[in-house]
């Protein structure tokens, strides 16, 4: 496939867009960002013309796929009612009436436009609730692009210092760095216990599972026993389920894992690709923000349209049938990936789930971090490129996220350029 005409598009849109592109993570992907001109089901077409069936779904947000009919419906039906009104609607009870119903932590709701503000929240409330202003967080872990959490993310292993008790790095130039910030080793909970002793903890925020880098999934009790140490210690727990979010279950990971957080951060699939995300937790600590001693605004906070794409995209999910037909497809990709990886002499494993699960080439078991960057992610990343020019597009990283659009013969065209990827040797 050739994709020159992106590239132009993007070189001439530097001219007037930074860079030509509008975040910083649309880099990364060979041959260069593409530029779309429209997507439908699972299916993106690029403005060289190319149709490629999509493994990205915007980052995760489309788990209904690109043109889900309730959902657009409700959009365009609520585009002759209100936009923004600076108050509330009825729409957002509803949405959030269904959050409490699915999600264990959900005692209370709040919503907002970026899984990035809505840990913002999170760490008021930690710092509020318990009068103490330290964070621990995990390497690897990503919560956002503001300054105050945007460490060790994906640290320079020469500069990350002992894996017990690592640095925390500054992910990008001009970014102020906090003392009150702890990066921990994830799966480890000896070394949270021994930080908590110190009383001077606030909170604990993490992926439950961790899907930004790396797939890794919580060690048998790890997670149990990071909830009984929160507790013993006056700590709160916050999961940072953006990702993991109905995609893991309607209720998240938490309600498959069977460990209730404190606070959870939602968003991407929360609303299929409007600017939705949402903080929900136990109602002692959300009356922090409804007394007014802790401030969350937002002008564009319940945005009308978006939160009828919500409550749309919330009833298909509580309905279960979105998942049906997901976990025929991402069930029949994840294995036959395994059998062609296998089939190929390719040392590999695959994690997670089948509406978001991660591959990685020649490592197995990796508990954390430092441990799952020694998969060959070039050798991967070369992989990706070979699928792209094939028309399958997926994340370099490894992660993969399946949607209610995939059908069987997606899967079939999938796995036919999978194996004269591999036929031809990466």
């Amino acid at each position: 496939m050739k994709f020159t005409q992106s590239q132009e598009a993007v070189t001439q849109g530097s001219d007037y867009v930074a860079g030509g592109i509008n975040s910083g993570y649309r880099t990364g992907f060979k041959p260069h960002p593409l530029v779309f001109t429209s997507a439908h089901g699972c299916t993106l077409v690029d403005v060289d013309g190319n149709h490629l069936t999509d493994y990205v779904l915007g980052m995760g947000p489309m788990i209904l796929g690109h043109s889900p009919q309730e959902v657009i419906d409700a959009a365009k039906k609520q585009l002759d009612v209100s936009l923004l009104v600076a108050g509330q609607t009825p729409t957002e009870y509803k949405a959030a009436k269904l959050l409490t119903e699915m999600v264990p932590s959900a005692e209370r709701v709040r919503f907002a436009s970026s899984g990035s503000e809505a840990v913002q929240v999170a760490f008021r409330l930690a710092r509020a609730a318990t009068g103490r202003w330290k964070m621990i967080k995990f390497e690897g872990h990503y919560h956002g692009w503001f300054d105050n959490v945007l460490v060790s993310v994906a640290p320079d292993m020469s500069l990350a210092g002992d894996a017990l008790h690592p640095n925390a790095l500054a992910a990008t130039q001009g970014q102020e760095m906090s003392e009150n910030i702890v990066v921990l080793p994830w799966n480890n909970a000896d070394v949270i216990e021994e930080q908590l002793k110190n009383g001077d903890i606030a909170g604990i925020i993490m992926e439950p599972i961790m899907f930004n880098s790396g797939g890794v999934l919580p060690l048998p009790g790890y997670l149990e026993r990071v909830r009984e140490l929160a507790t013993k210690y006056g700590t709160v727990l916050i999961f940072d389920e953006v990702i993991t979010g109905f995609r893991v279950s309607d209720g998240g990971a938490q309600k498959v894992l069977g460990v209730t957080p404190d606070l959870t951060i939602l968003g991407k699939a929360l609303a299929n690709g409007f600017a939705v995300a949402a903080i929900v937790g136990k109602k002692d600590l959300m009356d922090l923000i409804a007394s007014g001693k802790v401030m969350h605004g937002g002008t564009y906070n319940t945005q009308s349209v978006s939160m009828v794409a919500t409550l749309a995209t919330l009833q298909l999910l509580k309905s279960q049938s979105p998942y049906k037909s997901i976990d025929v497809a991402g069930g029949r990709l994840m294995k036959e990936l395994s059998l062609e990886f296998a089939s190929a002499g390719i040392e590999h494993e695959i994690v997670g789930y089948p509406a978001v699960f991660n591959v990685r080439f020649d490592l197995k078991g990796p508990t954390e971090y430092r441990s799952a960057m020694k998969a060959n992610r070039e050798r991967y990343a070369n992989f990706a490129f070979a699928l792209l020019n094939k028309g399958i597009r997926i994340l370099p990283r490894g992660t993969w996220f399946l949607s209610s659009a995939h059908t069987s013969s997606d899967i079939d065209k999938t796995m036919s350029a999978v194996r004269e990827v591999l036929q031809a040797g990466i």
